[in-house]
C-alpha cells in the first residue's frame, strides 16, 4: 500500500466551518472576520480581551540542525497540538506563515505533513490573508518616502551614503541584493546604491511580530532608524512622517489568523520571520491570544535550537514576558545518521554506529535548551525505515543526558500517534519545574552578548569582528541601545558559520561581517559568515514544478 502525499491528505480533509473552530476556544462569531469558510482573522477587541487573561502553559517545539534527511518540526508541532487534544486537553498551536521565497525556491511549501497538517494548505502557502503583502507594502512605502524626501530638497539633511533602510519583496532574487536606483536623469531623483532584502527579514515583519497592539505598532514603526546625517545623528521613520500610513496598511495584518488542523483543532498562523536572518517566531499577539484561550499552547521556533529556540528565549520571551513550561526537541534517526557521516542515498540501511556518532548534535541542543531552565523532552519523529535498534540508540543516548526520547508516529497516525509525548509534556508542564531565564542580562555590553551566544550556544572560541563593527556597537550603546538583545543571522545547517560542518563542532570562530540596528523591533542584528538577507533561487527552483494540472488543481506545491 502506497503512502498518500501531503497534498492528497490535505485535499481529503473534512474541514469544519471556521466559526466552529473559534467556538472551541470561546471566540464569538462576531469577533471572527472570515476569509472564505475555513480561515478568519480575530478582531482586535477580542484579542485584547484574551491577552488580558493569559493562563495557558506555553510549549516550545524546536529541533536539531536541519539536514536533507528531514526533521519534521512543524509536523511535530501540529501533531503535538492534536495529541494534547486527543488526551482531553484544551490545546491550540501557534506557527508562522509561509514565505513565497522558499515555497518557490527550495521547499515548495509546507504546513506540517502527513496526518499532522494545518489546512487550508494551498492558501497558507500562497497569499493566505495578505499579511506578507501588507508588510511588503508598508516597508516599501517608507522606502519611497525617504527617496521622495531627498528629491524635494532633503530638509532633514539625510546623508544618502548613510541610508540604512533598504527595500523588500517576498521572493528569492539574488539580482536585487546590491543595486543602484534612480538612474535616468534629474526627474528620477538622486542615484544611490541600495538593495533588497526578503520580506521576512524586514524590520516591519519583526515589529509586527513583537508589537502588542496598533498603538505599540505605530510607536515601534516611528522608532525605526532609517538613515544618518553627515554628523552621524540618526533620522527616524517618525521624522519622515511615515509611521501613521504604515500602521494603516498593517491594520488587518496585526490581527491573528485562525485556521485548523486536519483533526479540526484550532491553529493560529501569524507572522513569519525566518530564524536564520531574523528572530524566527510567530507573533506575540497570536501567542498571547492563544494563552488566554487554551490550557496548552504549542508553538515552534524556526530551524535548529541554536537559532530559533535561542531567539525565542532571548528575544521573544524577554520582550513579551513569556515563560515557557516545556521544550520539545525534534530529531529523526535519519538525521542522526546523516550527522554521523552517512550520505542521503544510504540512509535506508540500518547503521546503529552512525546514529550514535551523529547523536552529539542532538546532545548539544539538549544541553543548550536546558541551560535556559526549561525542561526538555525529545520527540523522535518516526520514519518507516527506522529500526528498533536505531531508535533505541537515540533513546539510550538521550537518557544518558538526563532526558527522555519518545517515539512519535503523528505523520502516519495523527494525534493518536503522539499521545505518549503529549502526556509527558502535560505532566512536565503541570509539574511547574521550569525556571526560565534568558542567557544574558539586558545590561551586558552588545559585543559581550554576541560572545555569550557564540560560546555558550555555538561552542565557539571567539567572535571575529573588525574595529569598525566594534566601534559601531559602542556608538549604539552610547545612543541608548545597549540594553537590546542580539539577533544572530547565521547558517541554519551548523552550530558554526560553515554550513557543511555537521555534528557538534568545537574550536571554531564566528565572523561577524555586518551589524544592523533594528531600533523599532528592539534588537541588534549580527550578520555572520556568508548568510544573505536576500536568498537566491536554487539551480532547479520548486517553481518549475508548480502548476495547475488537467483536473484544475494545483500540483507541485509540496
Amino acid at each position: 500500500m502506497g503512502f498518500k502525499t501531503d497534498i492528497e491528505i490535505a485535499r481529503a480533509a473534512k474541514k469544519r466551518p471556521i466559526q466552529e473552530i473559534g467556538a472551541k476556544l470561546g471566540i464569538p462569531t462576531e469577533h471572527l472576520l472570515p476569509f472564505g469558510h475555513d480561515k478568519a482573522k480575530i478582531s482586535q477587541e477580542f484579542v485584547a480581551q484574551a491577552r488580558a487573561r493569559q493562563r495557558g502553559k506555553l510549549i516550545l517545539v524546536t529541533a536539531i540542525n536541519p539536514t536533507p534527511a528531514g526533521e519534521g518540526k512543524t509536523t511535530t508541532t501540529v501533531g503535538l497540538g492534536d495529541g494534547l487534544n486527543a488526551i482531553g486537553k484544551r490545546a491550540a498551536i501557534c506557527i508562522r506563515e509561509a514565505s513565497l521565497g522558499p515555497n518557490f525556491g527550495m521547499k515548495g511549501g509546507a504546513a506540517g505533513g502527513g496526518y499532522a497538517q494545518v489546512v487550508p494548505m494551498e492558501d497558507m502557502n500562497l497569499h493566505f490573508t495578505g499579511d506578507f503583502h501588507a508588510i511588503t507594502s508598508a516597508h516599501n512605502l517608507l522606502s519611497a518616502m525617504i527617496d521622495n524626501h531627498i528629491y524635494w530638497g532633503n530638509e532633514l539633511e539625510i546623508d544618502d551614503r548613510r541610508i540604512t533602510w533598504r527595500r523588500v519583496m517576498d521572493m528569492n532574487d539574488r539580482a536585487l541584493r546590491d543595486m543602484v536606483i534612480s538612474l535616468g536623469g534629474v526627474s528620477n531623483g538622486f542615484a544611490r546604491q541600495t538593495g533588497f532584502d526578503i520580506t521576512v527579514a524586514s524590520e516591519v515583519m519583526a515589529i509586527l511580530c513583537l508589537a502588542a497592539d496598533l498603538e505599540d505598532l505605530q510607536r515601534r514603526l516611528g522608532d525605526i532608524v532609517i538613515a544618518y546625517r553627515r554628523d552621524k545623528t540618526p533620522i527616524y521613520c517618525r521624522d519622515i512622517k511615515a509611521e501613521g500610513a504604515m500602521t494603516v496598511l498593517l491594520k488587518d495584518a496585526m490581527q491573528p489568523n485562525l485556521v485548523q488542523t486536519l483533526e479540526n483543532n484550532p491553529a493560529f498562523v501569524h507572522g513569519g520571520p525566518f530564524a536564520n536572518i531574523a528572530h524566527g517566531c510567530n507573533s506575540v499577539v497570536a501567542t498571547q491570544t492563544a494563552l488566554g484561550l487554551a490550557d496548552y499552547v504549542v508553538t515552534e521556533a524556526g530551524f535548529g535550537a541554536d537559532l530559533g529556540a535561542e531567539k525565542f528565549f532571548n528575544i521573544k520571551c524577554r520582550k513579551a514576558g513569556l515563560s515557557p513550561s516545556v521544550a520539545v526537541i525534534v530529531a529523526t534517526v535519519r538525521a542522526m545518521k546523516m550527522n554521523g557521516g552517512i550520505a542521503k542515498a544510504d540512509l535506508g540501511a540500518e547503521n546503529v554506529s552512525a546514529v550514535q556518532k551523529g547523536c552529539p548534535n542532538l546532545g548539544r541542543h539538549i544541553e543548550n535548551v536546558k541551560s535556559f531552565g526549561v525542561p526538555v523532552v525529545v520527540a523522535i519523529n518516526h520514519f518507516h525505515s527506522d529500526t528498533e535498534a536505531e531508535i533505541q540508540a537515540v533513546k539510550d543516548y538521550v537518557a544518558g543526558l538526563g532526558a527522555e526520547a519518545i517515539l512519535c508516529r503523528h505523520w502516519a497516525e495523527g494525534g493518536q500517534g503522539i499521545t505518549e509525548l503529549a502526556q509527558r509534556v502535560a505532566d512536565l508542564a503541570e509539574g511547574e519545574s521550569a525556571q526560565f531565564a534568558p542567557l544574558y542580562p539586558d545590561e551586558m555590553p552588545l559585543f559581550e552578548k554576541m560572545e555569550t551566544i557564540a560560546r555558550r550556544i555555538y561552542r565557539a572560541d571567539a567572535v571575529l569582528a573588525d574595529a569598525k563593527i566594534r566601534k559601531q556597537l559602542k556608538e549604539w550603546e552610547a545612543a541608548g541601545y545597549g540594553h537590546l538583545p542580539i539577533c544572530m543571522a547565521k547558517t541554519q545547517y551548523s552550530f558554526s558559520t560553515d554550513p557543511n560542518l555537521r555534528g557538534a563542532p568545537v574550536n571554531h570562530s564566528v565572523p561577524v561581517r555586518e551589524v544592523r540596528l533594528s531600533a523599532g523591533a528592539g534588537f541588534i542584528v549580527a550578520i555572520c559568515g556568508e548568510i544573505m538577507t536576500m536568498p537566491g533561487l536554487p539551480r532547479k527552483p520548486a517553481a518549475e514544478s508548480i502548476r495547475f494540472n488537467d483536473a484544475g488543481v494545483i500540483e507541485g506545491l509540496f
